[in-house]
Protein backbone atom coordinates (compact mmCIF):
# COMPACT_ATOMS: atom_id res chain seq x y z
CA UNK A 1 0.00 0.00 0.00
CA UNK A 2 0.93 3.40 -1.08
CA UNK A 3 1.55 6.29 0.86
CA UNK A 4 -0.77 7.80 -1.80
CA UNK A 5 -3.94 5.78 -0.74
CA UNK A 6 -5.98 6.97 1.67
CA UNK A 7 -6.70 5.63 5.06
CA UNK A 8 -9.96 4.18 5.41
CA UNK A 9 -12.42 6.47 8.16
CA UNK A 10 -13.05 5.21 11.42
CA UNK A 11 -16.44 5.77 12.78
CA UNK A 12 -16.25 8.51 16.07
CA UNK A 13 -18.51 8.35 18.95
CA UNK A 14 -21.13 11.17 18.52
CA UNK A 15 -20.71 14.27 20.76
CA UNK A 16 -24.18 15.96 22.34
CA UNK A 17 -23.78 19.67 22.97
CA UNK A 18 -26.14 20.76 25.25
CA UNK A 19 -28.24 19.53 28.74
CA UNK A 20 -29.52 16.15 28.78
CA UNK A 21 -31.50 16.41 31.74
CA UNK A 22 -34.74 15.95 30.34
CA UNK A 23 -33.36 12.41 28.36
CA UNK A 24 -32.17 11.47 32.26
CA UNK A 25 -35.68 12.08 33.42
CA UNK A 26 -37.62 9.66 30.98
CA UNK A 27 -34.76 6.43 31.79
CA UNK A 28 -35.19 7.29 35.35
CA UNK A 29 -38.82 7.48 35.06
CA UNK A 30 -38.91 4.33 32.90
CA UNK A 31 -36.76 2.92 35.77
CA UNK A 32 -38.55 3.88 38.56
CA UNK A 33 -41.78 2.47 37.22
CA UNK A 34 -40.91 -0.89 36.83
CA UNK A 35 -39.00 -1.13 40.08
CA UNK A 36 -42.12 0.45 42.01
CA UNK A 37 -44.75 -1.71 40.25
CA UNK A 38 -42.68 -4.47 41.14
CA UNK A 39 -41.57 -3.58 45.25
CA UNK A 40 -45.48 -2.86 45.56
CA UNK A 41 -46.76 -5.98 44.28
CA UNK A 42 -43.70 -7.48 46.55
CA UNK A 43 -45.29 -5.61 49.52
CA UNK A 44 -48.72 -6.98 48.83
CA UNK A 45 -47.89 -10.80 48.34
CA UNK A 46 -45.55 -10.55 51.69
CA UNK A 47 -48.59 -9.22 53.36
CA UNK A 48 -46.49 -6.21 54.36
CA UNK A 49 -48.84 -3.49 52.48
CA UNK A 50 -52.83 -3.91 53.60
CA UNK A 51 -55.02 -2.66 51.22
CA UNK A 52 -58.06 -5.18 51.66
CA UNK A 53 -59.89 -2.51 53.94
CA UNK A 54 -60.07 0.32 51.04
CA UNK A 55 -59.94 2.79 53.85
CA UNK A 56 -58.17 6.13 52.72
CA UNK A 57 -57.13 9.58 54.28
CA UNK A 58 -59.19 12.62 52.95
CA UNK A 59 -56.90 15.02 53.37
CA UNK A 60 -58.93 17.47 52.03
CA UNK A 61 -61.64 16.94 55.20
CA UNK A 62 -59.14 17.50 57.31
CA UNK A 63 -57.90 20.47 55.96
CA UNK A 64 -61.35 21.96 55.34
CA UNK A 65 -62.54 20.83 59.54
CA UNK A 66 -59.43 22.76 60.57
CA UNK A 67 -60.19 25.93 58.33
CA UNK A 68 -63.82 25.87 59.76
CA UNK A 69 -62.09 26.44 62.86
CA UNK A 70 -59.73 28.84 62.32
CA UNK A 71 -63.13 30.61 60.78
CA UNK A 72 -65.02 30.10 63.54
CA UNK A 73 -62.06 31.25 66.04
CA UNK A 74 -61.91 34.39 64.13
CA UNK A 75 -65.85 35.01 63.80
CA UNK A 76 -65.77 34.22 68.17
CA UNK A 77 -63.28 37.23 68.28
CA UNK A 78 -64.96 39.68 65.94
CA UNK A 79 -68.45 38.73 68.09
CA UNK A 80 -66.18 39.48 71.16
CA UNK A 81 -64.80 43.14 70.13
CA UNK A 82 -68.58 44.12 69.47
CA UNK A 83 -69.64 43.13 73.13
CA UNK A 84 -69.61 45.78 75.27
CA UNK A 85 -68.61 44.89 79.01
CA UNK A 86 -69.39 47.01 82.38
CA UNK A 87 -66.01 48.42 83.68
CA UNK A 88 -67.61 48.25 87.03
CA UNK A 89 -66.10 45.22 88.54
CA UNK A 90 -69.23 44.23 90.83
CA UNK A 91 -71.33 43.79 88.00
CA UNK A 92 -68.75 41.98 85.79
CA UNK A 93 -68.68 39.64 88.81
CA UNK A 94 -72.79 39.90 89.14
CA UNK A 95 -72.69 38.64 85.24
CA UNK A 96 -70.88 36.11 85.59
CA UNK A 97 -71.87 34.36 88.51
CA UNK A 98 -75.56 34.49 86.81
CA UNK A 99 -74.18 32.92 83.97
CA UNK A 100 -72.76 30.40 86.96
CA UNK A 101 -68.94 31.26 86.33
CA UNK A 102 -66.36 31.79 88.92
CA UNK A 103 -66.83 35.25 89.75
CA UNK A 104 -63.04 35.42 89.77
CA UNK A 105 -59.57 33.21 89.64
CA UNK A 106 -56.47 32.69 91.35
CA UNK A 107 -53.90 35.42 90.17
CA UNK A 108 -56.88 37.56 87.80
CA UNK A 109 -57.68 41.19 87.91
CA UNK A 110 -60.61 43.18 86.46
CA UNK A 111 -59.28 43.50 82.95
CA UNK A 112 -58.32 39.47 83.08
CA UNK A 113 -62.53 39.19 84.43
CA UNK A 114 -63.86 41.50 82.01
CA UNK A 115 -61.42 39.71 78.95
CA UNK A 116 -63.12 36.31 80.17
CA UNK A 117 -66.50 37.65 80.57
CA UNK A 118 -66.54 38.48 77.14
CA UNK A 119 -64.84 35.27 75.71
CA UNK A 120 -67.65 33.59 77.51
CA UNK A 121 -70.52 35.77 76.02
CA UNK A 122 -69.15 35.56 72.47
CA UNK A 123 -69.26 31.67 73.13
CA UNK A 124 -72.48 31.36 74.77
CA UNK A 125 -74.04 34.86 73.73
CA UNK A 126 -75.74 37.71 74.74
CA UNK A 127 -78.78 36.51 75.52
CA UNK A 128 -78.01 33.95 77.74
CA UNK A 129 -77.46 36.34 80.32
CA UNK A 130 -80.94 38.54 79.62
CA UNK A 131 -82.16 34.79 80.12
CA UNK A 132 -80.04 34.08 83.40
CA UNK A 133 -81.65 37.53 84.72
CA UNK A 134 -85.10 36.70 83.63
CA UNK A 135 -84.44 33.31 85.35
CA UNK A 136 -83.56 34.87 88.74
CA UNK A 137 -86.09 37.58 88.41
CA UNK A 138 -88.86 34.61 88.24
CA UNK A 139 -86.96 32.85 91.03
CA UNK A 140 -87.33 35.75 93.30
CA UNK A 141 -90.70 36.27 92.96
CA UNK A 142 -91.41 32.73 93.13
CA UNK A 143 -90.00 33.32 97.02
CA UNK A 144 -91.34 36.19 97.62
CA UNK A 145 -94.73 34.83 96.96
CA UNK A 146 -93.87 32.14 99.03
CA UNK A 147 -93.04 34.26 101.77
CA UNK A 148 -96.09 36.61 101.52
CA UNK A 149 -98.74 35.91 104.15
CA UNK A 150 -101.80 34.29 102.47
CA UNK A 151 -105.75 33.74 103.50
CA UNK A 152 -107.84 31.31 103.73
CA UNK A 153 -111.27 32.34 102.29
CA UNK A 154 -113.69 32.24 105.17
CA UNK A 155 -117.26 31.61 105.36
CA UNK A 156 -120.12 33.93 106.01
CA UNK A 157 -119.79 34.09 109.88
CA UNK A 158 -116.47 34.90 109.57
CA UNK A 159 -117.23 38.68 108.15
CA UNK A 160 -120.03 38.53 110.79
CA UNK A 161 -118.16 37.64 113.43
CA UNK A 162 -114.76 40.19 112.44
CA UNK A 163 -118.04 42.97 112.60
CA UNK A 164 -118.70 41.66 116.27
CA UNK A 165 -115.09 42.15 117.23
CA UNK A 166 -114.98 45.87 116.07
CA UNK A 167 -118.23 46.70 117.66
CA UNK A 168 -116.70 45.07 120.90
CA UNK A 169 -112.63 46.02 121.00
CA UNK A 170 -113.41 49.66 119.90
CA UNK A 171 -115.12 51.32 123.20
CA UNK A 172 -112.72 48.90 125.14
CA UNK A 173 -109.91 50.68 123.94
CA UNK A 174 -111.39 53.70 124.06
CA UNK A 175 -111.76 53.25 128.05
CA UNK A 176 -108.57 52.07 128.35
CA UNK A 177 -106.81 55.11 126.63
CA UNK A 178 -109.09 57.05 129.25
CA UNK A 179 -107.77 55.27 131.71
CA UNK A 180 -104.37 55.84 130.43
CA UNK A 181 -104.78 59.60 130.62
CA UNK A 182 -106.26 59.69 133.96
CA UNK A 183 -103.18 57.52 135.05
CA UNK A 184 -100.93 60.30 133.18
CA UNK A 185 -102.56 62.87 135.63
CA UNK A 186 -101.67 61.69 139.17
CA UNK A 187 -98.42 63.93 140.02
CA UNK A 188 -95.41 62.29 139.32
CA UNK A 189 -94.46 61.62 142.94
CA UNK A 190 -97.42 59.90 144.03
CA UNK A 191 -96.27 57.46 140.62
CA UNK A 192 -92.99 57.13 141.78
CA UNK A 193 -93.95 56.45 145.36
CA UNK A 194 -96.51 53.67 144.41
CA UNK A 195 -93.68 52.18 142.08
CA UNK A 196 -91.32 51.85 145.04
CA UNK A 197 -93.72 50.60 146.98
CA UNK A 198 -94.29 48.10 144.19
CA UNK A 199 -90.79 46.92 143.68
CA UNK A 200 -90.27 46.51 147.74
CA UNK A 201 -92.79 44.30 147.83
CA UNK A 202 -91.67 42.16 144.86
CA UNK A 203 -88.56 41.83 146.28
CA UNK A 204 -90.15 40.05 149.29
CA UNK A 205 -91.47 37.60 147.36
CA UNK A 206 -91.30 33.93 149.41
CA UNK A 207 -92.17 30.23 148.16
CA UNK A 208 -95.49 30.38 150.42
CA UNK A 209 -96.53 26.65 149.59
CA UNK A 210 -95.27 23.73 147.45
CA UNK A 211 -97.34 21.00 145.99
CA UNK A 212 -96.85 17.70 144.41
CA UNK A 213 -99.08 17.71 141.47
CA UNK A 214 -98.92 14.90 139.41
CA UNK A 215 -97.00 11.40 139.03
CA UNK A 216 -95.75 13.37 135.56
CA UNK A 217 -93.94 17.05 135.03
CA UNK A 218 -96.85 19.55 135.48
CA UNK A 219 -97.27 21.95 132.14
CA UNK A 220 -98.94 24.55 132.37
CA UNK A 221 -101.01 26.30 135.17
CA UNK A 222 -103.13 29.32 135.72
CA UNK A 223 -105.27 31.23 138.28
CA UNK A 224 -109.29 31.70 137.96
CA UNK A 225 -110.52 34.76 137.38
CA UNK A 226 -111.51 35.31 140.93
CA UNK A 227 -108.29 34.52 142.31
CA UNK A 228 -109.23 31.63 144.63
CA UNK A 229 -108.45 28.79 142.31
CA UNK A 230 -105.20 26.99 140.66
CA UNK A 231 -106.19 24.95 137.41
CA UNK A 232 -102.71 22.92 136.22
CA UNK A 233 -102.38 20.38 133.36
CA UNK A 234 -99.88 17.64 133.46
CA UNK A 235 -98.08 14.86 130.99
CA UNK A 236 -100.12 12.48 132.80
CA UNK A 237 -103.15 13.60 130.66
CA UNK A 238 -104.91 14.85 134.06
CA UNK A 239 -105.99 18.32 134.76
CA UNK A 240 -106.21 19.37 138.39
CA UNK A 241 -108.68 22.03 140.38
CA UNK A 242 -106.87 23.26 143.05
CA UNK A 243 -107.82 25.76 145.97
CA UNK A 244 -105.41 28.65 146.86
CA UNK A 245 -104.05 29.95 149.13
CA UNK A 246 -104.43 26.25 150.34
CA UNK A 247 -103.60 24.39 147.98
CA UNK A 248 -106.07 21.60 148.40
CA UNK A 249 -107.74 19.09 145.49
CA UNK A 250 -110.85 20.15 144.53
CA UNK A 251 -111.40 17.88 141.26
CA UNK A 252 -109.37 15.86 138.81
CA UNK A 253 -110.34 16.50 135.54
CA UNK A 254 -109.98 13.22 132.89
CA UNK A 255 -110.70 13.10 129.12
CA UNK A 256 -106.96 13.60 127.97
CA UNK A 257 -105.22 10.21 127.01
CA UNK A 258 -101.64 12.12 126.19
CA UNK A 259 -100.00 15.13 127.22
CA UNK A 260 -101.86 18.31 127.87
CA UNK A 261 -99.88 20.98 126.66
CA UNK A 262 -102.52 23.80 128.66
CA UNK A 263 -105.80 24.43 130.09
CA UNK A 264 -107.50 27.60 130.69
CA UNK A 265 -110.28 29.35 132.68
CA UNK A 266 -113.09 31.30 130.30
CA UNK A 267 -112.83 34.92 130.68
CA UNK A 268 -115.79 34.98 133.24
CA UNK A 269 -115.40 31.78 135.38
CA UNK A 270 -115.95 31.93 138.86
CA UNK A 271 -117.47 35.37 137.95
CA UNK A 272 -121.02 35.54 136.08
CA UNK A 273 -120.79 31.69 134.88
CA UNK A 274 -122.92 29.13 136.62
CA UNK A 275 -120.22 26.42 137.45
CA UNK A 276 -122.25 24.07 134.91
CA UNK A 277 -121.29 26.50 131.73
CA UNK A 278 -118.44 25.89 129.91
CA UNK A 279 -115.70 27.80 132.28
CA UNK A 280 -112.24 25.35 131.02
CA UNK A 281 -110.69 25.00 127.83
CA UNK A 282 -107.57 22.66 127.77
CA UNK A 283 -105.82 20.76 124.89
CA UNK A 284 -103.44 18.10 124.30
CA UNK A 285 -100.58 16.34 122.16
CA UNK A 286 -102.66 14.30 119.56
CA UNK A 287 -104.68 17.02 118.80
CA UNK A 288 -107.46 16.98 120.91
CA UNK A 289 -109.46 19.53 122.58
CA UNK A 290 -111.76 19.87 124.88
CA UNK A 291 -114.38 22.23 126.96
CA UNK A 292 -114.93 21.42 130.84
CA UNK A 293 -117.22 22.58 133.45
CA UNK A 294 -116.65 23.22 137.14
CA UNK A 295 -119.02 20.98 138.67
CA UNK A 296 -118.10 17.73 136.46
CA UNK A 297 -115.10 15.69 136.07
CA UNK A 298 -115.65 14.81 132.70
CA UNK A 299 -115.55 17.36 129.70
CA UNK A 300 -118.54 19.00 128.66
CA UNK A 301 -117.87 18.93 124.40
CA UNK A 302 -114.81 18.20 122.00
CA UNK A 303 -113.70 20.30 119.79
CA UNK A 304 -112.78 18.14 116.56
CA UNK A 305 -110.26 19.35 113.66
CA UNK A 306 -106.85 19.21 114.39
CA UNK A 307 -104.56 16.27 113.08
CA UNK A 308 -101.15 17.21 115.16
CA UNK A 309 -100.44 18.51 118.16
CA UNK A 310 -102.50 21.83 119.88
CA UNK A 311 -99.72 23.53 122.36
CA UNK A 312 -101.38 26.28 123.53
CA UNK A 313 -105.16 27.51 123.65
CA UNK A 314 -106.28 30.91 124.30
CA UNK A 315 -109.86 32.46 125.44
CA UNK A 316 -110.68 35.95 123.94
CA UNK A 317 -111.24 38.43 126.55
CA UNK A 318 -115.44 38.48 125.24
CA UNK A 319 -115.44 34.64 126.02
CA UNK A 320 -116.90 33.59 122.70
CA UNK A 321 -114.29 32.53 121.04
CA UNK A 322 -111.36 30.41 121.39
CA UNK A 323 -108.10 30.57 119.78
CA UNK A 324 -105.70 27.02 119.58
CA UNK A 325 -102.23 26.89 117.91
CA UNK A 326 -101.14 23.76 116.58
CA UNK A 327 -97.87 22.05 114.96
CA UNK A 328 -99.89 21.72 111.53
CA UNK A 329 -97.97 25.68 111.38
CA UNK A 330 -101.44 27.46 111.53
CA UNK A 331 -103.94 28.38 114.45
CA UNK A 332 -107.39 28.37 114.02
CA UNK A 333 -110.24 30.65 115.77
CA UNK A 334 -113.75 28.71 117.07
CA UNK A 335 -117.01 30.78 117.02
CA UNK A 336 -118.50 28.41 120.64
CA UNK A 337 -121.94 30.42 119.80
CA UNK A 338 -122.06 29.20 116.65
CA UNK A 339 -120.09 26.38 117.41
CA UNK A 340 -117.90 26.33 114.25
CA UNK A 341 -114.53 26.88 113.16
CA UNK A 342 -114.33 30.59 111.85
CA UNK A 343 -110.93 30.80 110.90
CA UNK A 344 -107.71 28.94 109.36
CA UNK A 345 -104.80 31.04 109.62
CA UNK A 346 -102.03 30.29 108.26
CA UNK A 347 -98.01 32.05 107.93
CA UNK A 348 -95.78 30.37 109.43
CA UNK A 349 -93.07 28.37 108.76
CA UNK A 350 -93.04 25.85 110.95
CA UNK A 351 -95.64 24.63 114.45
CA UNK A 352 -96.93 28.09 116.36
CA UNK A 353 -96.71 27.12 120.30
CA UNK A 354 -98.02 29.85 121.90
CA UNK A 355 -101.04 32.78 121.26
CA UNK A 356 -102.38 35.57 123.34
CA UNK A 357 -104.96 37.83 122.95
CA UNK A 358 -105.52 41.85 123.14
CA UNK A 359 -106.93 42.94 126.03
CA UNK A 360 -109.09 45.36 123.90
CA UNK A 361 -109.72 42.22 121.75
CA UNK A 362 -108.48 43.24 118.54
CA UNK A 363 -105.40 41.44 117.76
CA UNK A 364 -104.17 38.33 118.32
CA UNK A 365 -100.19 37.56 118.67
CA UNK A 366 -98.68 34.17 117.53
CA UNK A 367 -95.08 32.92 118.17
CA UNK A 368 -93.61 30.21 116.36
CA UNK A 369 -91.25 27.37 115.93
CA UNK A 370 -90.04 29.29 113.10
CA UNK A 371 -88.35 31.95 115.33
CA UNK A 372 -91.10 34.53 114.35
CA UNK A 373 -93.95 36.45 116.08
CA UNK A 374 -96.95 37.75 114.30
CA UNK A 375 -99.40 40.25 115.63
CA UNK A 376 -102.66 39.50 113.77
CA UNK A 377 -105.84 42.21 113.60
CA UNK A 378 -108.78 40.20 113.95
CA UNK A 379 -110.97 42.72 112.53
CA UNK A 380 -109.50 42.76 108.96
CA UNK A 381 -107.53 39.44 109.15
CA UNK A 382 -104.28 41.35 108.63
CA UNK A 383 -100.84 40.46 109.87
CA UNK A 384 -100.03 44.42 111.26
CA UNK A 385 -96.62 43.34 112.82
CA UNK A 386 -93.72 41.11 111.53
CA UNK A 387 -91.48 40.25 115.50
CA UNK A 388 -88.13 39.63 114.28
CA UNK A 389 -85.03 38.88 115.93
CA UNK A 390 -84.94 35.98 117.75
CA UNK A 391 -82.35 33.30 117.01
CA UNK A 392 -84.52 30.10 118.16
CA UNK A 393 -87.91 29.20 118.79
CA UNK A 394 -90.61 31.62 120.70
CA UNK A 395 -92.15 29.62 123.14
CA UNK A 396 -93.85 32.30 124.94
CA UNK A 397 -95.72 35.80 123.98
CA UNK A 398 -98.21 38.26 126.44
CA UNK A 399 -99.76 41.51 125.78
CA UNK A 400 -99.23 44.34 128.52
CA UNK A 401 -102.31 45.49 130.06
CA UNK A 402 -100.89 49.39 128.50
CA UNK A 403 -102.02 48.00 125.45
CA UNK A 404 -98.94 48.61 123.17
CA UNK A 405 -96.40 46.86 124.55
CA UNK A 406 -95.66 42.39 123.84
CA UNK A 407 -93.32 40.08 125.36
CA UNK A 408 -91.71 37.47 123.43
CA UNK A 409 -89.44 34.11 125.71
CA UNK A 410 -87.83 32.31 123.27
CA UNK A 411 -85.11 29.25 123.23
CA UNK A 412 -82.50 31.78 122.59
CA UNK A 413 -82.38 32.74 126.30
CA UNK A 414 -83.87 36.16 125.88
CA UNK A 415 -87.36 37.78 126.17
CA UNK A 416 -87.63 41.14 124.03
CA UNK A 417 -90.21 43.70 124.56
CA UNK A 418 -91.67 45.05 121.11
CA UNK A 419 -93.46 48.17 121.09
CA UNK A 420 -96.78 47.59 118.83
CA UNK A 421 -96.79 51.56 118.20
CA UNK A 422 -93.00 51.96 116.55
CA UNK A 423 -93.47 48.52 115.34
CA UNK A 424 -89.73 47.11 116.49
CA UNK A 425 -88.25 45.63 119.72
CA UNK A 426 -87.12 48.33 122.24
CA UNK A 427 -85.53 46.04 124.48
CA UNK A 428 -84.19 42.43 124.69
CA UNK A 429 -83.72 40.89 128.56
CA UNK A 430 -80.70 38.22 128.63
CA UNK A 431 -83.56 37.09 131.42
CA UNK A 432 -81.93 33.26 131.60
CA UNK A 433 -78.95 30.72 131.32
CA UNK A 434 -82.11 28.29 129.52
CA UNK A 435 -84.69 28.40 126.69
CA UNK A 436 -87.47 30.92 128.41
CA UNK A 437 -90.77 28.85 128.86
CA UNK A 438 -93.06 31.60 129.91
CA UNK A 439 -93.48 35.40 129.62
CA UNK A 440 -96.27 37.00 132.02
CA UNK A 441 -97.16 40.49 132.02
CA UNK A 442 -98.80 41.75 135.67
CA UNK A 443 -102.65 41.10 134.55
CA UNK A 444 -103.91 44.92 136.15
CA UNK A 445 -101.58 47.80 135.14
CA UNK A 446 -98.11 45.89 133.63
CA UNK A 447 -95.85 47.44 135.99
CA UNK A 448 -93.80 43.54 135.99
CA UNK A 449 -92.92 41.27 133.61
CA UNK A 450 -92.79 37.37 135.14
CA UNK A 451 -90.45 35.34 132.93
CA UNK A 452 -89.91 31.10 133.98
CA UNK A 453 -87.44 28.97 132.23
CA UNK A 454 -85.66 25.63 132.28
CA UNK A 455 -82.75 26.50 134.21
CA UNK A 456 -85.36 25.98 136.95
CA UNK A 457 -86.14 29.69 137.69
CA UNK A 458 -88.38 32.26 137.68
CA UNK A 459 -87.68 35.79 137.01
CA UNK A 460 -89.82 39.11 138.01
CA UNK A 461 -88.52 42.45 136.04
CA UNK A 462 -89.45 46.18 136.03
CA UNK A 463 -91.59 47.86 133.61
CA UNK A 464 -90.73 49.62 131.62
CA UNK A 465 -86.93 49.83 132.67
CA UNK A 466 -86.24 46.09 132.23
CA UNK A 467 -84.71 45.61 135.62
CA UNK A 468 -84.44 42.25 137.62
CA UNK A 469 -86.44 42.51 141.19
CA UNK A 470 -86.58 39.01 142.00
CA UNK A 471 -85.49 35.41 141.51
CA UNK A 472 -87.80 32.48 142.13
CA UNK A 473 -85.12 29.48 142.97
CA UNK A 474 -86.46 26.64 144.35
CA UNK A 475 -87.86 24.02 141.59
CA UNK A 476 -85.69 21.14 141.18
CA UNK A 477 -86.24 20.88 137.82
CA UNK A 478 -87.21 22.83 134.41
CA UNK A 479 -90.07 25.55 134.91
CA UNK A 480 -92.42 24.79 132.59
CA UNK A 481 -95.64 27.55 133.06
CA UNK A 482 -96.08 30.63 135.71
CA UNK A 483 -98.87 33.04 136.05
CA UNK A 484 -99.84 35.25 138.43
CA UNK A 485 -103.64 35.69 140.23
CA UNK A 486 -105.72 39.14 139.29
CA UNK A 487 -105.81 40.32 142.55
CA UNK A 488 -102.11 40.28 142.36
CA UNK A 489 -101.38 38.67 145.59
CA UNK A 490 -99.79 35.65 144.15
CA UNK A 491 -97.94 33.98 141.74
CA UNK A 492 -97.49 30.63 140.66
CA UNK A 493 -94.87 28.57 138.78
CA UNK A 494 -95.17 25.09 137.63
CA UNK A 495 -92.45 22.60 136.86
CA UNK A 496 -91.04 19.50 135.34
CA UNK A 497 -89.97 18.28 138.63
CA UNK A 498 -94.16 17.49 138.73
CA UNK A 499 -94.64 20.44 141.81
CA UNK A 500 -96.27 23.71 141.39
CA UNK A 501 -95.13 26.70 143.95
CA UNK A 502 -96.79 29.40 145.21
CA UNK A 503 -95.22 32.75 146.24
CA UNK A 504 -96.72 35.34 148.04
CA UNK A 505 -94.52 38.85 149.56
CA UNK A 506 -94.35 38.76 153.13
Amino acid sequence: MSDDEEAPLVKKARIFYGSLEEKERERLGREASGSGKDSVKAGIEAGNINISSGESLELEERVSERQSEVLADFERRKRARQITVSTDDAEVKACLRALREPITLFGEGPAERRERLRNILSVVGPDALKKSKKDDEKSKRSQEECQQTWYHEGPTTLKEARLWLARYSLPRAVKRLEDARAHREIPESTRTVRTQELHKTLRNLNNFCSQIGDDRPISFCQFSPNSKMLVTASWSGLCKLWNVPDCTLVRTLRGHNTHVGAICFHPQATLTLEDSDVNMASCAADGSVKLWSLDSDVPVADIEGHSMRVARVAWHPSGRFLGTTCYDNSWRLWDLEAQEEILHQEGHSKGVHDMQFHPDGSLAATGGLDSFGRIWDLRTGRCVMFLEGHLKEIYSIDFSPNGYHAATGSGDNTCKVWDLRRRKCIYTIPSHQNLVSSVKFQPNNGHFLLTGAYDNTAKVWTHPGWSPLKTLAGHEGKVMGVDMSPDGQLIATCSYDRTFKLWMSE
